[in-house]
Parts: structure tokens; C-alpha cells; sequence
């Protein structure tokens, strides 16, 4: 029998590429601010943001689904890393 969860969470999960990896979108932004006179904006890096809801029994529950989910399906771990932030709501 499933468990029944009886929290609910949200995580909110930042994914970015490494900074030796290429962001070519993130470039042509940064370019594109010089373009429209914006010069000081430098370095522009675009990434991921995920909010997902979810059920648990803990918060320590929800911490390893997040972490599974993240390395499993979410996050190239080669090109990308990640962080989260998980609240119960």
C-alpha cells in the first residue's frame, strides 16, 4: 500500500550551465544590451527556473525526490549545476 503524504511542498530549482561551458543565448543578450546602449550590463548568463509541487511526509522526504529528480531527469550534471529552495506550503 502507498503511504499516504500528507505535506505539501514546493521547491523552487535554479539551473544554470557551468561558467567554462558556452552560453551562446546569454551572449547574444549580453550583446544585444550594448546594441541598445546599455554597455554596463556585461555577462549575461540565462539558466532554468522550476517550481514544483509536491507531496511528502517530511521535509527530508521531499529534499531526497528533489535531489533524485535533479540528477535522474532535470539536470545534465556535466554541463549544468544546480540549487533549490523547498518550503512547505
Amino acid at each position: 500500500m502507498v503511504p499516504l503524504h500528507t505535506k505539501k511542498f514546493l521547491a523552487r530549482i535554479n539551473i544554470m550551465t557551468h561558467k567554462n561551458i558556452l552560453d551562446r543565448q546569454g551572449r547574444v543578450v549580453t550583446e544585444t544590451m550594448s546594441k541598445l546602449g546599455l554597455p554596463e550590463i556585461k555577462d549575461i548568463r540565462i539558466g532554468k527556473h522550476l517550481d514544483i509541487e509536491l507531496t511528502a511526509n517530511s521535509m527530508a522526504e521531499a529534499k531526497e525526490m528533489i535531489e533524485k529528480a535533479c540528477k535522474e531527469v532535470l539536470v545534465n550534471e556535466i554541463m549544468e549545476f544546480y540549487n533549490y529552495n523547498i518550503s512547505e506550503i
